[in-house]
């Protein structure tokens, strides 16, 4: 801004938003004094750059301010756990499916994790019907399952999505 343009000409937008054409930066420089606001170049990367007269603090809270804006309405999605173990009882399954579902409703992915411990591992197969009955459940929600019920270690995971 102002005197560290170090182009010979800029492309000049005064405060008004009117086009005065190639100008040469010292007159540029000028018309910003005169107007007692800044010379700002707006995009640089042309040829010649764009500069424009305008107030440079005003422009700056306003770059922020959007900037800000941006961010708010941006949603990250998280990936929520759901732990639970193959003897799980139908009431706590039932909550499990309502923590899901409000989960899915916010936008986040979900991971089931169905834990085996020691000797447990050789019901695998009961940790895959119950994922599998996770599945079935969860039909006739808005989702799309991301990876199908797989082992883990001592784990079957499933992965759960929002359909999008």
């Amino acid at each position: 801004m102002n005197e560290r343009i170090r182009a010979k000409e800029v492309r000049l937008i005064d405060e008004n938003g009117q086009n005065h054409g190639v100008v040469a930066t010292s007159k540029a420089l000028q018309m910003a004094y005169d107007a007692d606001l800044d010379l700002v170049l707006i995009n640089p990367n042309q040829e010649p750059p764009v500069a424009k007269i305008l107030n440079y603090g005003k422009f700056k809270y306003e770059q922020e301010k959007k900037a800000k804006e941006a961010k708010k309405k941006q949603h990250t999605v998280d990936v929520k756990e759901i732990k639970i173990r193959y003897k799980i009882d139908t009431h706590d399954y039932q909550v499990r499916i309502k923590s899901i579902e409000k989960f899915i409703a916010q936008g986040n992915k979900v991971k089931i994790v169905v834990m085996l411990r020691g000797r447990e591992m050789q019901h695998s197969n009961l940790a895959f019907d119950l994922a599998n009955k996770f599945v079935k459940d969860m039909e006739n929600m808005p989702v799309t399952i991301e990876k199908g019920p797989m082992m883990e270690g001592r784990n079957v995971s499933l992965y759960i999505a929002p359909q999008s």
